[in-house]
């Protein structure tokens, strides 16, 4: 039988902390968008999570999945955490190579990124929001708190990509 990506049910564990203090809220709702990213690839073959079915656009399912497990590894553990782990798809001379998926395992990607958000997990747990960190791009200061909004607003832009690929593919809509 042909692999399938997991499907999920949504737990909107960002509504569980509406009056919680800001570390919570603001995992909760990074978790949520992780979740709501995997709800959008839940259930689809590794064929439909590699079609690029928005024409003129070349973004799949696949390719944000990956995306956001190469985004997720270069701020939070390479930037904030200082680890030197190497790219997961992309290269020096293609910084976008992640999105070409025409090759990829979606089921390996699958779990890569599932692995990447534990890991992740493990770099902040316990880390405050207000610490700093020089990023070694641009030469400025950051907080952690920068990251998590940065992040935050990042796959929220994302899962609105979602949404229309997910529609496209089998008309399967929702938020």
């Amino acid at each position: 039988m042909a692999w399938r990506s997991p499907e999920i049910s949504r737990l909107n564990g960002q509504l569980s902390v509406p009056a919680g203090g800001e570390r919570a809220v603001a995992d909760a709702w990074l978790d949520a968008h992780r979740e709501t990213l995997l709800w959008k690839c839940g259930g689809l073959t590794a064929g439909q999570l590699r079609s690029r079915c928005v024409e003129p656009s070349s973004l799949s399912l696949l390719g944000l999945l990956r995306h956001m497990a190469e985004v997720e590894r270069d701020w939070f553990r390479t930037r904030f955490a200082g680890e030197r782990v190497p790219y997961l798809y992309c290269t020096d001379d293609d910084l976008s190579a992640e999105f070409d998926v025409d090759g990829a395992d979606a089921e390996a990607d699958h779990a890569t990124y599932l692995a990447e958000l534990d890991a992740v997990r493990r770099t902040v747990a316990g880390r405050s929001l207000d610490e700093t960190f020089t990023d070694p791009r641009r030469g400025i200061t950051m907080s952690l708190r920068w990251v998590y909004t940065l992040m935050i607003q990042e796959y929220a832009r994302h899962n609105g990509h979602a949404d229309l690929l997910r529609e496209r593919l089998d008309g399967a809509t929702g938020h």
